[in-house]
This record gives structure tokens, C-alpha cells and sequence, in this order.
């Protein structure tokens, strides 16, 4: 399977999960998706990763994203991880967990680097958009926790490009100020859609107030 790239249409699948069968183009509908993956169950570092997406339940559905998790354990080991992750990180999982013993998923997504292991997935983390679009890709090594913070500010930030004609600067968190995208030229045009107006650095670095907020 060749690696998957930004603006490559993301793989259907359908698989065993927590939450029964998934059939993930239609599970995902209209809704963007961080689909992650773990190397294990009853591990410790996946063990505060789910804890902590589970926790911030409101903050994914506020940007209407489903989050979804990927390991190659089977759903039985899957369901007795979800008591103790519930149990240790004071929260209730709340999102499908992929039991993916045949690796189909793993595979389909080369979440497998055969130099970190043979046999179990990197932390992959896969930011998909309505239209089933990957918009985002990261990949950390199986010893590395991911930043979920990190995760919901790049969906802020997709999102917010997405509708409005911006690029956002180095360490950007919503409600902070934004680039106006250098394509856009026309200054009736630009006046309209940011009536706040601008500070040009330079020509082609113009900076202005987050337009939604």
C-alpha cells in the first residue's frame, strides 16, 4: 500500500468495532474525523490518549468531528480496555475503538512501519474532512503521547481556511490573528471580507483579526 498523502481520498473499510460493525465512509457521513491509531490495549500511554479524546467530547462535537481509534486487538480485550481507561482517567469513552486483528485498517492506512515494528502500528493520527478528503496526517513513535491540543487547533485552523480566504501563522490558537492569503489582491474584495482591515509587513504578509470572530 503506498502511503496515503494530503488531498488523497480517505479508504473505506468496514470492520468490527466497540460500537458493533463500522462502515466507515458512512459511519463518518457529513462530519470530519480524527482517526488514530494504538499499538495496543492495555497499554499505558494509549490508556491516557483514549481518557483524554474521551474527556474532550464537547470539544470535538462543538467542531462536529467524530473521533475514532484503531487497534489490532480483538473487540472483547477492546471492551475490558474501555472499563480500565474509564476507571484510571475518570472519564467514559464515548467514540468506537476498530478491532482490527486482521489488520485490514492498519494496512489500508500503513500504519505499520516495519522498522519501529513488524507487528504493531505507530501512533498515527489521521484528520479526514467531510468530504472524505485527508486533510492532515502526523506520526508519532509508539512511546510518544499525542497532543490533542495540537489536534484541535490544526482542525481550528482547516476549518476556519476552509471558509474564509486566510492562512494561519506559526503557533496560531483560535480567536489569535490570521494572514490574509497572498492570492488575494483585489482590494474592493479584500476591503469586503475583512472590513477590520489589515496590517501589511510586507507585501505579501498581511495581517488581520480572526474574520469569524
Amino acid at each position: 500500500m503506498a502511503t496515503l498523502r494530503l488531498g488523497d481520498t480517505a479508504p473505506d473499510f468496514t470492520q468490527e468495532s466497540t460500537a458493533g460493525p463500522i462502515h466507515f465512509h458512512e459511519w463518518a457521513g457529513d462530519s470530519w474525523v480524527v482517526l488514530f491509531s494504538h499499538p495496543a490495549d492495555f497499554t499505558p500511554v494509549c490508556t491516557t490518549e483514549l481518557g483524554k479524546t474521551a474527556a474532550l467530547a464537547t470539544e470535538f462535537a462543538k467542531r462536529k468531528v467524530k473521533p475514532i481509534a484503531v487497534s489490532v486487538d480483538p473487540v472483547d480485550s477492546h471492551n475490558r480496555w474501555v472499563g480500565d481507561i474509564n476507571e484510571t482517567q475518570n472519564t467514559t469513552v464515548n467514540f468506537p475503538i476498530l478491532a482490527d486483528a486482521d489488520k485490514k485498517v492498519a494496512d489500508l492506512y500503513d500504519m505499520i512501519h516495519p522498522n519501529a515494528s513488524t507487528t504493531v502500528t505507530v501512533r498515527s493520527v489521521f484528520i479526514i474532512d467531510p468530504k472524505k478528503v485527508i486533510r492532515t496526517t502526523f506520526t508519532y513513535p509508539a512511546s510518544t503521547g499525542r497532543n490533542f491540543d495540537e489536534i484541535l487547533r490544526v482542525i481550528d485552523s482547516l476549518q476556519l481556511t476552509d471558509s474564509h480566504k486566510v492562512a494561519t501563522p506559526a503557533n496560531w490558537k483560535d480567536g489569535d490573528d490570521v494572514i490574509i492569503v497572498p492570492s488575494l489582491q483585489d482590494p474592493a474584495e479584500i476591503a469586503q471580507r475583512f472590513p477590520k482591515g489589515f496590517k501589511a509587513v510586507r507585501p505579501y504578509l498581511r495581517i488581520t483579526p480572526q474574520p469569524n470572530k
